[in-house]
């Protein structure tokens, strides 16, 4: 299979139910051990009970939901310009990779990147990450995360193809600011997203981001 430019996942926050499929499949497929986790699910939620003084009674605007979060092979990866062996690089199909062989495990990356995307696998020493499946993509397959998705909320593609169907949105909570790193991620946002940076919800666990 001909290399793409660049590849890009696709999430639509309003097909997620919240499964955890996609980290499953992930977490299975790359034998990954307690701790590392390379896609999660975050679940964002907000609104409040409204008082209506005139009918003596309540309303509630709450709104919940989920987005599914792995490496997005950054434009400009954070990752790879604060690495200092070179480990970490934007290598064939626009994936970021991290070479075992030379990461030293000092994991600048991990505390650079605000998608927690590197990990550091405590029983080999170095860091890890999301690789888009590079094996699957070269035999023609979908990531893992994609193929086990029940609902289709999660999709790939070329990075430009998909920004030509879907546009570019990316802006959303519980997602940092695009302009950080220009993710390669397209999101279909719930109708009740918030902007990043100016949502008034929360994420339900912290640690799933």
């Amino acid at each position: 299979m001909a290399p793409f430019k660049q590849l890009a996942f696709w999430f639509d926050q309003s097909k997620c139910t919240g499964c955890k499929a996609c980290s499953i499949a992930c977490k299975d497929k790359h034998d990954l051990p307690v701790g590392v986790t390379w896609r999660r699910v975050a679940e964002y939620t907000g609104g409040t009970w409204v008082a209506d003084e005139h009918a003596g009674s309540f309303t509630n605007n709450v709104f919940a939901y989920y987005t599914s979060i792995s490496c997005n092979h950054c434009e400009d990866p954070i990752c790879v310009s604060v690495c200092p062996s070179t480990a970490m690089h934007k290598g064939e199909n626009g994936v970021v990779s991290v070479d075992p062989n030379v990461c030293i495990g000092c994991r600048y990356c991990e505390m650079a990147c605000p998608y927690s995307a590197p990990q550091f696998n405590p029983d080999k020493g170095v860091m890890t990450k999301c690789d888009f499946c590079a094996d699957r993509i070269a035999a023609g397959e979908d990531p893992a995360c994609v193929a086990a998705c029940p609902s289709r909320a999660l999709g790939y593609g070329e990075a430009d193809d998909v920004r030509a169907l879907l546009g570019t949105q990316n802006a959303v909570e519980p997602l940092p600011d695009p302009s950080i790193t220009h993710p390669n991620l397209v999101v279909i946002a719930h109708p009740k997203a918030q902007p990043s940076g100016r949502g008034t919800g929360r994420i339900a666990n912290r640690e799933e981001l």
